[in-house]
């Protein structure tokens, strides 16, 4: 049925629990996986230019922080028999680096997780997960806490 999962992956449980899912459907189908961390590079954009200074230094934690989450998704992946291919991408919008990782790869499944937010805090954070159903032209199976 599907031949290669993407997972996205940003170091949450609920993430956690999207690879959990996805290294089940891997072993079901006998899937390819690829595990991808997108970092956007201008996240504080419009704060003037204090943050410009900062940029470098954001780069270089967010690079850290990704390479430490999608070593321990191939890991958590790997201990559950599923080979999986790493990367991280970036992208000046989140939801776009995921599907356009997940064309570049060729999967024809998006797993993710959502944190379910609401109110306010989905009002300033957005939904990534929201974005990624909305504008994915692969199915998506979103993965809940």
């Amino acid at each position: 049925m599907f031949k290669h999962i993407l997972i996205p992956v940003d170091g949450s449980p609920t993430a956690q629990k999207a690879v959990e899912k996805a290294a089940g459907l891997a072993q079901a189908f006998g899937c390819r996986v690829s595990a991808v961390y997108v970092i956007d590079p201008y996240p504080f954009t419009g704060l003037g230019g204090d943050f410009a200074y900062g940029q470098a230094e954001y780069l270089m934690a967010a690079e850290t922080e990704a390479r430490e989450v999608v070593t321990a998704a191939q890991a958590a992946l790997a201990a559950a028999g599923v080979e999986a291919r790493t990367e991280v991408v970036q992208a000046h919008a989140i939801w776009r680096g995921i599907i356009d990782a997940a064309q570049a790869h060729g999967a024809d499944l998006i797993v993710m997780g959502s944190h379910g937010r609401r109110g306010l805090e989905k009002l300033v954070l957005g939904s990534v997960a929201q974005r990624v159903l909305t504008h994915s032209p692969l199915p998506v199976l979103i993965v809940r806490d």
